[in-house]
């Protein structure tokens, strides 16, 4: 099951509310997350959507990929998995 949705080229006054919000019209949004800087707690420009199923991710992918959002494009894909190996911070 491959449902979460990475997107770049977000405008950083967008928060999880706005980015729930516009992905909504794709489907049911089990998640919209807005990636923070530790430090300054800006929105880094970047964010991750779990949409509730496979298809409704493809569909988001479709209708987002590429559209003007507040004077910035957005690159919206497949979340690449982190693999879930050994990892763990030292």
């Amino acid at each position: 099951m491959i449902n979460k949705v990475f997107i770049a080229g977000l405008d950083f006054g967008i928060d999880d509310a706005a980015l729930l919000d516009l992905f909504s019209a794709c489907g049911e949004v089990l998640s919209a997350r807005v990636a923070l800087d530790r430090e300054t707690g800006q929105s880094r420009g970047f964010g991750f959507v779990e949409m509730a199923s496979d298809e409704e991710a493809e569909e988001a992918i479709r209708a987002l990929d590429g559209k003007n959002l507040a004077g910035r494009t957005l690159v919206v894909n497949l979340a690449k998995s982190t693999g879930g190996g050994r990892g763990g911070r030292s």
